[in-house]
Protein backbone atom coordinates (compact mmCIF):
# COMPACT_ATOMS: atom_id res chain seq x y z
CA UNK A 1 0.00 0.00 0.00
CA UNK A 2 1.60 3.43 -0.92
CA UNK A 3 1.53 6.70 0.68
CA UNK A 4 -1.70 7.88 -0.75
CA UNK A 5 -3.57 5.00 0.03
CA UNK A 6 -2.14 5.03 3.58
CA UNK A 7 -2.88 8.53 4.27
CA UNK A 8 -6.58 7.56 2.08
CA UNK A 9 -7.11 4.56 5.20
CA UNK A 10 -6.28 6.76 7.80
CA UNK A 11 -8.62 9.56 6.78
CA UNK A 12 -11.30 7.02 6.70
CA UNK A 13 -10.81 5.53 9.58
CA UNK A 14 -10.84 8.81 11.14
CA UNK A 15 -13.95 9.52 9.88
CA UNK A 16 -16.05 6.44 10.07
CA UNK A 17 -15.46 6.74 14.06
CA UNK A 18 -15.82 10.51 14.21
CA UNK A 19 -19.25 9.86 12.98
CA UNK A 20 -19.84 7.44 15.18
CA UNK A 21 -23.15 8.14 17.36
CA UNK A 22 -22.69 5.30 20.43
CA UNK A 23 -19.36 4.11 22.28
CA UNK A 24 -20.22 0.37 20.59
CA UNK A 25 -20.45 2.30 16.77
CA UNK A 26 -17.19 3.87 17.56
CA UNK A 27 -15.46 0.45 18.83
CA UNK A 28 -16.98 -1.27 15.42
CA UNK A 29 -15.71 1.87 13.58
CA UNK A 30 -12.17 1.40 14.42
CA UNK A 31 -11.96 -2.37 14.09
CA UNK A 32 -13.56 -2.07 10.58
CA UNK A 33 -11.58 0.77 9.46
CA UNK A 34 -7.97 -0.64 10.77
CA UNK A 35 -9.11 -4.17 8.95
CA UNK A 36 -9.63 -2.61 5.34
CA UNK A 37 -6.34 -0.35 5.77
CA UNK A 38 -4.56 -3.52 6.47
CA UNK A 39 -6.24 -5.76 3.98
CA UNK A 40 -7.55 -7.66 6.81
CA UNK A 41 -10.96 -10.53 6.81
CA UNK A 42 -11.39 -9.92 10.71
CA UNK A 43 -10.03 -7.13 13.54
CA UNK A 44 -11.16 -6.70 17.13
CA UNK A 45 -10.62 -4.05 19.70
CA UNK A 46 -10.18 -4.45 23.28
CA UNK A 47 -9.95 -3.40 26.48
CA UNK A 48 -7.33 -3.58 29.56
CA UNK A 49 -9.73 -3.57 32.59
CA UNK A 50 -6.58 -3.39 35.04
CA UNK A 51 -9.27 -3.73 38.28
CA UNK A 52 -9.69 -7.49 36.98
CA UNK A 53 -6.87 -8.12 35.28
CA UNK A 54 -8.14 -9.26 32.01
CA UNK A 55 -7.95 -7.86 28.94
CA UNK A 56 -12.07 -7.71 27.52
CA UNK A 57 -12.82 -8.19 23.86
CA UNK A 58 -15.55 -5.00 22.89
CA UNK A 59 -16.02 -5.74 19.36
CA UNK A 60 -14.84 -8.35 16.63
CA UNK A 61 -15.33 -7.36 13.30
CA UNK A 62 -15.48 -9.54 9.74
CA UNK A 63 -14.95 -13.10 8.78
CA UNK A 64 -16.09 -14.30 12.66
CA UNK A 65 -15.24 -17.63 13.72
CA UNK A 66 -18.26 -19.44 15.38
CA UNK A 67 -17.22 -18.83 18.82
CA UNK A 68 -17.00 -14.91 17.91
CA UNK A 69 -19.66 -12.58 18.62
CA UNK A 70 -19.66 -9.23 17.26
CA UNK A 71 -20.57 -7.66 20.61
CA UNK A 72 -19.32 -10.55 23.16
CA UNK A 73 -20.83 -10.21 26.83
CA UNK A 74 -18.04 -12.27 28.53
CA UNK A 75 -15.46 -12.36 25.91
CA UNK A 76 -11.93 -11.53 27.55
CA UNK A 77 -8.39 -13.05 28.13
CA UNK A 78 -6.00 -12.96 31.95
CA UNK A 79 -3.91 -10.56 30.99
CA UNK A 80 -0.99 -12.86 32.13
CA UNK A 81 -1.28 -14.64 28.58
CA UNK A 82 -0.51 -12.13 27.35
CA UNK A 83 2.41 -10.15 29.58
CA UNK A 84 3.16 -7.71 26.68
CA UNK A 85 0.54 -5.81 27.41
CA UNK A 86 1.88 -5.06 30.90
CA UNK A 87 5.82 -5.90 31.06
CA UNK A 88 6.67 -5.38 27.37
CA UNK A 89 4.82 -2.71 26.63
CA UNK A 90 5.91 -0.66 30.43
CA UNK A 91 9.20 -1.69 29.69
CA UNK A 92 9.28 0.08 25.98
CA UNK A 93 7.46 3.38 27.77
CA UNK A 94 9.49 3.36 30.51
CA UNK A 95 12.84 3.59 28.50
CA UNK A 96 11.06 6.17 26.28
CA UNK A 97 10.19 4.25 22.77
CA UNK A 98 6.78 4.07 21.26
CA UNK A 99 4.77 0.93 21.69
CA UNK A 100 4.81 -0.66 18.49
CA UNK A 101 3.00 -3.31 16.95
CA UNK A 102 3.91 -6.53 16.03
CA UNK A 103 2.91 -9.39 13.72
CA UNK A 104 2.43 -12.98 15.20
CA UNK A 105 1.87 -15.80 12.33
CA UNK A 106 0.25 -19.56 12.59
CA UNK A 107 3.83 -20.80 13.18
CA UNK A 108 5.10 -18.00 15.75
CA UNK A 109 6.05 -14.80 16.20
CA UNK A 110 7.65 -12.77 13.26
CA UNK A 111 8.63 -9.21 13.00
CA UNK A 112 8.53 -6.87 16.23
CA UNK A 113 7.49 -9.16 18.70
CA UNK A 114 7.91 -8.79 22.29
CA UNK A 115 8.50 -12.54 22.30
CA UNK A 116 6.34 -16.10 21.42
CA UNK A 117 3.17 -15.78 22.68
CA UNK A 118 1.19 -19.40 22.92
CA UNK A 119 -2.13 -18.39 23.45
CA UNK A 120 -2.37 -15.96 19.87
CA UNK A 121 -0.39 -18.30 17.94
CA UNK A 122 -2.79 -21.48 19.39
CA UNK A 123 -5.68 -18.93 18.33
CA UNK A 124 -4.80 -18.03 14.88
CA UNK A 125 -4.66 -21.76 13.87
CA UNK A 126 -7.41 -22.97 15.84
CA UNK A 127 -9.42 -20.36 13.91
CA UNK A 128 -8.09 -20.93 10.56
CA UNK A 129 -6.17 -17.48 10.29
CA UNK A 130 -2.05 -17.30 8.93
CA UNK A 131 -1.02 -13.99 10.79
CA UNK A 132 -1.82 -10.90 12.67
CA UNK A 133 -1.12 -7.97 13.64
CA UNK A 134 -1.35 -6.48 17.22
CA UNK A 135 -1.38 -2.48 18.31
CA UNK A 136 -0.92 -1.36 21.29
CA UNK A 137 -3.60 1.83 22.06
CA UNK A 138 -2.62 3.90 24.41
CA UNK A 139 -4.76 6.97 25.95
CA UNK A 140 -3.75 9.76 28.17
CA UNK A 141 -0.53 7.90 28.69
CA UNK A 142 -1.55 4.67 29.47
CA UNK A 143 -2.15 1.20 27.93
CA UNK A 144 -5.92 1.00 27.30
CA UNK A 145 -5.98 -1.68 25.33
CA UNK A 146 -5.08 -3.35 21.94
CA UNK A 147 -6.36 -3.50 18.21
CA UNK A 148 -6.05 -6.49 16.38
CA UNK A 149 -6.12 -7.54 12.94
CA UNK A 150 -5.70 -10.71 11.32
CA UNK A 151 -5.41 -12.60 7.33
CA UNK A 152 -6.28 -15.99 6.84
CA UNK A 153 -3.65 -18.98 5.81
CA UNK A 154 -4.37 -18.40 1.71
CA UNK A 155 -2.74 -14.50 2.52
CA UNK A 156 0.31 -13.11 2.25
CA UNK A 157 1.16 -12.53 6.08
CA UNK A 158 1.48 -9.12 7.79
CA UNK A 159 5.24 -7.57 7.42
CA UNK A 160 7.19 -4.76 9.12
CA UNK A 161 5.70 -2.17 6.91
CA UNK A 162 2.59 -3.57 8.11
CA UNK A 163 3.16 -3.32 11.57
CA UNK A 164 4.40 0.20 11.19
CA UNK A 165 1.11 1.42 9.56
CA UNK A 166 -1.20 -0.14 12.45
CA UNK A 167 1.20 1.58 14.66
CA UNK A 168 0.04 4.59 12.71
CA UNK A 169 -3.48 3.44 12.85
CA UNK A 170 -3.85 2.75 16.52
CA UNK A 171 -2.78 6.43 17.33
CA UNK A 172 -5.58 6.94 15.27
CA UNK A 173 -7.80 4.83 17.32
CA UNK A 174 -6.61 6.44 20.26
CA UNK A 175 -7.60 10.06 19.18
CA UNK A 176 -11.33 9.19 18.32
CA UNK A 177 -11.48 7.10 21.63
CA UNK A 178 -10.88 10.45 23.30
CA UNK A 179 -13.33 12.38 21.48
CA UNK A 180 -15.75 9.40 21.93
CA UNK A 181 -14.80 10.10 25.62
CA UNK A 182 -15.37 13.85 25.69
CA UNK A 183 -18.30 13.42 23.98
CA UNK A 184 -19.72 10.89 26.21
CA UNK A 185 -19.09 12.91 29.40
CA UNK A 186 -20.94 15.78 27.87
CA UNK A 187 -23.61 13.52 27.76
CA UNK A 188 -23.97 12.01 30.93
CA UNK A 189 -23.48 15.52 32.47
CA UNK A 190 -26.14 16.95 30.56
CA UNK A 191 -28.65 13.68 31.93
CA UNK A 192 -26.97 13.66 34.97
CA UNK A 193 -27.91 15.15 38.84
CA UNK A 194 -24.37 16.88 39.59
CA UNK A 195 -25.34 16.42 43.85
CA UNK A 196 -26.95 12.83 43.75
CA UNK A 197 -25.42 11.36 40.45
CA UNK A 198 -28.89 10.04 39.38
CA UNK A 199 -30.32 10.49 36.21
CA UNK A 200 -32.24 14.40 35.98
CA UNK A 201 -35.21 15.73 34.63
CA UNK A 202 -34.50 15.72 30.85
CA UNK A 203 -33.05 12.17 30.68
CA UNK A 204 -36.52 11.18 32.71
CA UNK A 205 -38.53 13.18 29.74
CA UNK A 206 -36.53 11.40 26.90
CA UNK A 207 -36.52 7.90 28.57
CA UNK A 208 -40.25 8.54 29.39
CA UNK A 209 -41.52 9.50 25.80
CA UNK A 210 -39.80 6.81 24.36
CA UNK A 211 -41.27 4.38 27.08
CA UNK A 212 -44.68 5.27 25.75
CA UNK A 213 -44.32 5.52 22.57
CA UNK A 214 -43.33 1.75 22.90
CA UNK A 215 -46.16 1.12 25.24
CA UNK A 216 -48.28 2.33 22.12
CA UNK A 217 -46.75 0.14 19.52
CA UNK A 218 -45.82 -2.48 21.73
CA UNK A 219 -48.14 -2.86 24.96
CA UNK A 220 -45.34 -2.48 27.03
CA UNK A 221 -46.18 -2.06 30.57
CA UNK A 222 -44.43 1.55 31.30
CA UNK A 223 -44.39 2.35 35.43
CA UNK A 224 -43.65 5.75 36.97
CA UNK A 225 -43.20 6.45 40.87
CA UNK A 226 -42.95 10.07 41.32
CA UNK A 227 -41.95 11.06 45.33
CA UNK A 228 -41.27 14.00 47.41
CA UNK A 229 -38.88 13.88 50.09
CA UNK A 230 -40.44 14.97 53.23
CA UNK A 231 -39.06 17.52 55.84
CA UNK A 232 -36.18 18.77 53.30
CA UNK A 233 -36.72 22.19 54.08
CA UNK A 234 -37.07 21.83 57.92
CA UNK A 235 -33.54 20.17 57.64
CA UNK A 236 -32.17 22.88 55.62
CA UNK A 237 -33.85 25.44 58.08
CA UNK A 238 -32.18 24.14 61.22
CA UNK A 239 -29.26 21.82 60.33
CA UNK A 240 -28.24 24.19 57.08
CA UNK A 241 -27.86 23.06 53.33
CA UNK A 242 -24.90 20.77 53.67
CA UNK A 243 -26.98 18.65 56.02
CA UNK A 244 -29.79 18.87 53.53
CA UNK A 245 -27.40 17.78 50.55
CA UNK A 246 -26.43 14.93 52.40
CA UNK A 247 -29.96 13.70 52.89
CA UNK A 248 -30.71 14.33 49.21
CA UNK A 249 -27.24 11.99 48.19
CA UNK A 250 -28.63 9.20 51.12
CA UNK A 251 -32.06 9.44 49.49
CA UNK A 252 -31.02 8.79 45.98
CA UNK A 253 -29.27 5.96 46.86
CA UNK A 254 -32.21 4.27 48.53
CA UNK A 255 -34.03 5.13 45.46
CA UNK A 256 -31.04 4.01 43.34
CA UNK A 257 -30.91 0.59 45.22
CA UNK A 258 -34.82 -0.30 45.21
CA UNK A 259 -34.35 0.67 41.61
CA UNK A 260 -32.14 -1.99 40.98
CA UNK A 261 -34.77 -4.66 41.99
CA UNK A 262 -36.31 -2.95 38.18
CA UNK A 263 -34.25 -4.60 35.56
CA UNK A 264 -33.29 -1.23 33.41
CA UNK A 265 -35.22 0.68 35.98
CA UNK A 266 -34.20 4.64 35.88
CA UNK A 267 -33.83 6.24 38.80
CA UNK A 268 -33.99 10.15 38.63
CA UNK A 269 -33.74 13.83 41.03
CA UNK A 270 -36.68 16.10 39.04
CA UNK A 271 -35.29 18.97 40.85
CA UNK A 272 -35.34 20.14 44.97
CA UNK A 273 -36.84 17.22 46.53
CA UNK A 274 -38.66 15.79 43.85
CA UNK A 275 -37.56 12.39 42.40
CA UNK A 276 -38.53 9.35 40.05
CA UNK A 277 -38.29 6.14 39.44
CA UNK A 278 -39.59 4.72 35.53
CA UNK A 279 -39.63 1.12 34.86
CA UNK A 280 -40.13 -0.37 31.54
CA UNK A 281 -41.26 -3.89 31.01
CA UNK A 282 -41.83 -5.01 34.85
CA UNK A 283 -45.19 -5.51 36.61
CA UNK A 284 -47.81 -3.41 38.06
CA UNK A 285 -46.94 -5.07 41.14
CA UNK A 286 -43.27 -5.67 40.90
CA UNK A 287 -43.08 -1.95 40.69
CA UNK A 288 -45.74 -1.43 43.86
CA UNK A 289 -43.28 -3.67 45.84
CA UNK A 290 -39.84 -1.84 44.99
CA UNK A 291 -41.47 1.31 45.50
CA UNK A 292 -43.05 0.07 49.23
CA UNK A 293 -39.90 -0.75 49.97
CA UNK A 294 -38.26 2.64 48.83
CA UNK A 295 -41.10 3.89 51.61
CA UNK A 296 -39.82 1.64 54.53
CA UNK A 297 -35.87 2.43 53.99
CA UNK A 298 -37.20 6.21 53.58
CA UNK A 299 -38.99 6.34 56.67
CA UNK A 300 -35.91 4.79 58.66
CA UNK A 301 -33.37 7.51 57.45
CA UNK A 302 -32.18 9.70 60.58
CA UNK A 303 -33.01 12.94 58.89
CA UNK A 304 -36.21 13.96 57.01
CA UNK A 305 -39.66 12.86 57.63
CA UNK A 306 -40.26 9.94 54.93
CA UNK A 307 -41.53 10.19 51.47
CA UNK A 308 -44.77 11.00 49.96
CA UNK A 309 -44.77 8.52 46.98
CA UNK A 310 -46.83 8.11 44.02
CA UNK A 311 -47.55 5.93 41.36
CA UNK A 312 -49.27 5.41 37.71
CA UNK A 313 -48.98 2.40 35.54
CA UNK A 314 -50.13 1.79 31.99
CA UNK A 315 -51.72 -1.82 33.50
CA UNK A 316 -53.56 -0.54 35.78
CA UNK A 317 -57.24 0.96 34.98
CA UNK A 318 -55.96 4.95 34.52
CA UNK A 319 -57.34 5.26 30.82
CA UNK A 320 -55.66 5.07 27.69
CA UNK A 321 -52.20 6.60 28.03
CA UNK A 322 -51.51 8.21 24.60
CA UNK A 323 -48.86 10.68 26.07
CA UNK A 324 -46.20 10.70 28.72
CA UNK A 325 -47.53 14.06 30.47
CA UNK A 326 -50.55 12.29 31.20
CA UNK A 327 -48.51 9.34 32.92
CA UNK A 328 -46.64 11.99 34.64
CA UNK A 329 -49.82 13.86 35.58
CA UNK A 330 -51.37 10.67 36.95
CA UNK A 331 -48.26 9.33 39.55
CA UNK A 332 -47.82 13.37 40.17
CA UNK A 333 -51.63 13.08 41.41
CA UNK A 334 -50.78 9.79 43.09
CA UNK A 335 -47.58 11.42 44.85
CA UNK A 336 -50.42 14.44 46.28
CA UNK A 337 -52.32 12.31 47.40
CA UNK A 338 -50.10 10.70 49.15
CA UNK A 339 -48.39 13.57 51.00
CA UNK A 340 -52.34 14.77 52.31
CA UNK A 341 -52.73 11.57 53.83
CA UNK A 342 -49.06 11.59 55.02
CA UNK A 343 -48.98 7.91 53.72
CA UNK A 344 -46.19 5.65 54.58
CA UNK A 345 -46.83 3.56 51.24
CA UNK A 346 -47.29 4.66 47.57
CA UNK A 347 -50.34 5.64 46.25
CA UNK A 348 -51.75 4.02 42.86
CA UNK A 349 -53.71 5.73 40.76
CA UNK A 350 -56.52 3.45 39.39
CA UNK A 351 -56.37 1.12 42.21
CA UNK A 352 -60.15 2.42 43.97
CA UNK A 353 -62.39 1.75 40.98
CA UNK A 354 -63.79 3.21 38.24
CA UNK A 355 -64.02 6.46 40.58
CA UNK A 356 -60.64 6.17 41.63
CA UNK A 357 -59.84 9.97 43.20
CA UNK A 358 -55.99 10.13 42.10
CA UNK A 359 -57.84 9.28 38.63
CA UNK A 360 -60.11 12.11 39.28
CA UNK A 361 -57.72 14.47 40.80
CA UNK A 362 -55.05 14.34 37.34
CA UNK A 363 -58.23 14.57 34.92
CA UNK A 364 -60.20 17.74 37.01
CA UNK A 365 -58.77 21.04 35.74
CA UNK A 366 -58.00 23.17 39.15
CA UNK A 367 -59.86 25.70 40.21
CA UNK A 368 -59.57 29.60 40.01
CA UNK A 369 -57.90 30.84 42.63
CA UNK A 370 -57.42 27.44 43.73
CA UNK A 371 -53.99 26.62 45.89
CA UNK A 372 -54.06 23.04 45.32
CA UNK A 373 -50.75 21.89 43.62
CA UNK A 374 -50.09 22.85 40.41
CA UNK A 375 -49.28 19.16 38.73
CA UNK A 376 -46.02 19.41 36.49
CA UNK A 377 -46.49 19.06 32.92
CA UNK A 378 -50.18 20.80 32.51
CA UNK A 379 -52.51 18.91 30.78
CA UNK A 380 -52.83 15.51 29.59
Amino acid sequence: MGPDRHLAAVVTLAQGMAAARTPRDTWAAAAAGACHALDGTFAALSVWERARGRLRVLVNVGERAPDEEEYPESESYPVHQFPEITEFLHERWATGGEPNAWVETAQGPTTGTPGYVHQRVAALRRRGRGSCVVAPIVLHGRAWGELYVARPTQSPPFGRADADFATVLASVVAAGLAQTERLEEARRLAFTDALTGLANRRAVDVRLDEAVERHRREGVTVSLVVCDLNGLKKVNDTKGHAVGDRLLERFGSILSLCGAMLPGALAARLGGDEFCLLAVGPTADEVVTAATELCRRAGELELGDGVACGMASTSDPIGPIRTARRLFRLADAAQYRAKAERAGYPVVAGRKGPEDPVVLLADTPPPTGAERRRFRGGGG
